[in-house]
C-alpha cells in the first residue's frame, strides 16, 4: 500500500497520496490506512467521492511520527472499537495548517496553529477537521503509554487540552518533530533508534513541567540530555555551535554538560562532529545538490574551514568528500 523511499541505503520513509489511486478508492484507502497505521475510528466526510489525503510514516523504534494531510473529515473512536482493538498509545498532534477540534474525557480542545493536543487511544474521543479551503496538515506522534515515566492519571488530565508550542520544551518538541520528518530520508537506522529516546525525553519534559517531583532524578537527567541533543541537531549549521553555547542555552554549566555526555558514552564535540559529517555525507550523495561545491556542503553544516572538513571526513569514512561524491554519482545510461 505504501511506497518506501530511502537515501543512500539508510532509513525507510513510507508515504502515499490518495491522488495515486482511482477517485472511487481514495476515501476507503484513507479509512483503511488510518485504522491500520493510527487507530481504528469511524470516519465520515462530505468529500468522500473525491477525498484528498497524503501520509508520511516514520518509525523510530516504538515511536511513530507521521505527517498527515487531509480534506475536512470527522472521526469517532467508540467503546466498541476500543474493545476490538486498542494499541494502548498516547497520540500527540501538532496542528501546522488548517483548523480542527477534539473531544475526550469531557474536555474539548480547539487548538490554534502550532498547538499540541494529546489523545488517549484507550478512551473514546471525537475529532473534526474543518474545511478552510485547503487540506489540513498535522504531525502526529504515537508512542506506547508505558513509554513515558509519568503517572497515567496525570497525563489523562491533559487530554484534549491545547498546549502552546511558542516557548519552552513544547516549542523544542514541535520543531524537533518537524525537523525529523524533514530529514527522514537521510536518517540512518542507528539515528532512528537514538531519536526514539530523544522524543520520549522531550515529551516527558513537556508534560512534567509542573510536576518535576514526580520524575526520578535519572529520568530528569536523561530528558535534559535529549533536549540538549535536540538543540545541537537544530543548530548544526551554525559554526558557533559549541559546549559553551549549548550550556548557556540550557542554563547549565559547561562542566555539567560534559558530565551528561560522559554518562552517554561520548563527548559533546564527538556528537556534534559526527552529526555534521553524516549530513555532509548525505548531501554529497544527493544529485539535487550537485551544483554545490564540496566546500559549500561542508560550510552548510558548520565546517568553516575546508581543510578541516576534508581531514575530518576522510578520518571518518576513509575517503575524501570529493571522492565520496564521485562514487555516489549515478552511472550515465549506456548508448
Amino acid at each position: 500500500m505504501f511506497r518506501a523511499t530511502a537515501t543512500g541505503g539508510t532509513s525507510m520513509l513510507e508515504q502515499q497520496c490518495s491522488l495515486d489511486l482511482p477517485t472511487s478508492e481514495r476515501f476507503d484507502w484513507w479509512c483503511d490506512m488510518a485504522a491500520q497505521e493510527i487507530v481504528p475510528t469511524i470516519v465520515h466526510s462530505d468529500r468522500r467521492t473525491n477525498f484528498y489525503a497524503s501520509v508520511k510514516l516514520l518509525q523510530l523504534g516504538s515511536v511513530n511520527v507521521s505527517e498527515l494531510e487531509y480534506d475536512d473529515m470527522g472521526s469517532t473512536r467508540t467503546p466498541r472499537l476500543i474493545r476490538q482493538a486498542d494499541p494502548e498509545r498516547w497520540m500527540l498532534a501538532l496542528v501546522s495548517r488548517g483548523s480542527m477540534w477534539v473531544e475526550q474525557s469531557r474536555s474539548r480542545a480547539e487548538p490554534s496553529l502550532g498547538d499540541l493536543v494529546l489523545y488517549d487511544t484507550s478512551r473514546p474521543f471525537r475529532s473534526q477537521i474543518l474545511d478552510q479551503g485547503s487540506p489540513c496538515r498535522t504531525v502526529l506522534l504515537q508512542l506506547p503509554r508505558k513509554a513515558l515515566p509519568l503517572p497515567e492519571q496525570m497525563l489523562r488530565a491533559q487530554v484534549a487540552r491545547p498546549i502552546s508550542s511558542t516557548r519552552g520544551s513544547a516549542a523544542l518538541l514541535s520543531r524537533f518533530l518537524e525537523g525529523t520528518l524533514e530529514h527522514a530520508k537521510t536518517l540512518t537506522s542507528d539515528e532512528c533508534t537514538r531519536l526514539e529516546a530523544v522524543i520520549i525525553g522531550l515529551m516527558t519534559t513537556v508534560f512534567a513541567a509542573d510536576a518535576e517531583d514526580l520524575i526520578p532524578p535519572q529520568t530528569r537527567q536523561q530528558a535534559l540530555l535529549q533536549q540538549v541533543k535536540a538543540f545541537a541537531l537544530g543548530n548544526l549549521h551554525d559554526p558557533r555551535l559549541s559546549p559553551t553555547m549549548i550550556a548557556a542555552a540550557h542554563h547549565i554549566s559547561v562542566r555539567y554538560l560534559h558530565h551528561l555526555f560522559h554518562e552517554d558514552g561520548q563527548s559533546v564535540g564527538e556528537f556534534i562532529r559526527w552529526q555534521r559529517l553524516e549530513r555532509c555525507r548525505t548531501d554529497l550523495a544527493d544529485p539535487r545538490l550537485i551544483n554545490r561545491t564540496v566546500t559549500d556542503v561542508g560550510a552548510r553544516w558548520g565546517f568553516r574551514d575546508a581543510a578541516v572538513f576534508n581531514r575530518a571526513f576522510k578520518a571518518a569514512y576513509g575517503i575524501p568528500p570529493g571522492q565520496h561524491r564521485r562514487r555516489q554519482a549515478p552511472t550515465p545510461p549506456g548508448p
